[in-house]
């Protein structure tokens, strides 16, 4: 059964970039953060595997991987091709984070990939990086380069409701919840997953989440300073059809309000959605607050059985040095008091 560590891991959210990601990357990597993802959307942002790629020249133990991406942009043999290069690159520091899709695919026209379809991509993706053969009619096709004495890229399904959680402890060595920093809501989505890899006889999965967090003196600030990117993460629980596992009465009405998802606003807080929410909602949804609040809010997340978090700031091109003192507070004032906890 997958319990909290002694020493957590934190992961930094970023965006790629193809100018200064090597620059972000060394900063990342000294600032003590375990691991980064970059997100995977091909009309908002640069390729995120030549990114991943050049941050793992510029670091040495900053484990790297997409944050996420989806079944649908890339044929299973490429995104196994893809994080199985990086793999390489970066002597086995890479983690394939992968989703159902959201801007990378409403921005070509298309929604989330069913879970029965999701389900058999993360099958053949897992086959390809074990180094076996997936079959095509009467072709074999494996990955004819892939080192055998490679170690094997860990795959870590995203997931918000019970079908994709379920499939996660079946296929996955990770699972990372999209479920906002609610405990409740956790620890729900944790037992969820240990109890589906029982049922099946499998390992539990190691078990993160992503959280926006944001520290500052004053906690109205920073409210406003993660709205844009609760915006994005919440939504995924008001998504038509979405599953609402634990959601507080009181939230109800807000994620009703997210359905409304301005995509032409995806990440902005002036979009109608992220003004949609109040800012007890973000409050509760994200971390926000002074450095003893947020290290109690974090404390309260690995004590429900996390591993890990993938921490998601402000965004430094919305608010430049503000979102750079927060993220030096973050690391150098929060994350060491939580590891030592």
């Amino acid at each position: 059964m997958s319990s909290a560590r002694n020493t957590p891991e934190f992961w930094h959210f970023g965006r790629p970039a193809v100018n200064d990601i090597e620059t972000t990357a060394a900063e990342v990597e000294a600032l003590g953060f375990d691991g980064m993802v970059l997100t995977d959307s091909q009309n908002l942002s640069p390729d995120t595997y030549i990114a991943l790629t050049l941050a793992a020249r510029a670091t040495k133990q900053l484990l790297l991987g997409p944050g996420v991406t989806n079944p649908l942009t890339r044929h299973p043999a490429v995104t196994a091709g893809a994080i199985a290069s990086l793999q390489s690159v970066s002597d086995g520091r890479a983690v394939l984070g992968i989703g159902r899709g959201d801007s990378s695919l409403f921005n070509i026209g298309a929604r989330p990939v069913g879970v029965a379809a999701f389900e058999q991509y993360v099958s053949t993706i897992q086959q390809y990086l074990r180094g076996e053969s997936v079959q095509y009619a009467d072709y074999a096709s494996p990955l004819r380069w892939l080192d055998s004495a490679a170690s094997k890229v860990p795959l870590d399904v995203a997931g918000t409701g019970p079908n994709v959680l379920t499939l996660a402890a079946r296929f996955a060595e990770r699972v990372s919840f999209s479920v906002g920093a609610d405990v409740e809501r956790l620890s729900w989505a944790c037992a969820h997953v240990r109890d589906a890899a029982k049922a099946a006889g499998t390992p539990c999965p190691s078990m993160g989440a992503y959280v926006n967090i944001c520290v500052h003196q004053e906690p109205s600030r920073a409210v406003e300073l993660v709205r844009a990117g609760v915006g994005i993460f919440a939504h995924f629980t008001g998504m038509k059809g979405a599953p609402r596992n634990r959601v507080d009465d009181n939230d109800q009405a807000v994620f009703d309000r997210l359905g409304n998802y301005d995509r032409a606003r995806h990440g902005r807080a002036d979009a109608g959605h992220a003004q949609a929410m109040p800012a007890e909602f973000i409050k509760r949804f994200a971390i926000v607050g002074d450095v003893e609040h947020c290290i109690v809010r974090l404390r309260e997340l690995f004590a429900v059985g996390l591993d890990r978090v993938v921490l998601i700031g402000p965004r430094a091109d919305q608010f430049g040095a503000e979102a750079a003192d927060a993220m030096q507070t973050l690391a150098s004032e929060v994350l060491p008091r939580v590891r030592a906890y």
